[in-house]
């Protein structure tokens, strides 16, 4: 498990899909993470991927297994505000959260393709 600052966060997810395409990689962000001492947040994800509707950013939430916790957002300031850990939103939360994996890789490593 890892700690990232939210701005290194903020970073990652403004990085942009269409770069991830001419790369010929999966154009989206999956990020599996935890809130720590939180039962029923301990396997769930958030993300962006390109709306392929709109080819335009779509961030996400998929906070329980059983997908009763998934949400969609428009915008980066409507997916952090939202209040969607039990009232409080994503800044709120943010320091009891540790990230398991980025896209299916380890975190330290998968952060250095976002950050740097």
């Amino acid at each position: 498990m890892s700690k990232i600052t939210f701005s290194d966060f903020e970073c990652m997810m403004k990085y942009s899909l269409k770069e991830k395409l001419k790369k010929n990689t999966e154009p989206c962000i999956e990020i599996l993470f935890c809130v720590d001492d939180c039962e029923d947040y301990q396997e769930s994800w958030l993300g962006k991927m390109l709306n392929q509707n709109t080819n335009s950013d779509l961030y996400w939430f998929g906070l329980t297994p059983d997908g009763l916790q998934g949400y969609n957002f428009n915008s980066f300031e409507e997916f952090i505000n939202a209040k969607v850990f039990c009232g409080k939103n994503l800044k709120e939360v943010w320091d009891s959260i540790s990230l398991l994996l980025i896209d299916a890789c380890d975190v330290e490593e998968r952060l250095q393709f976002y950050v740097n």
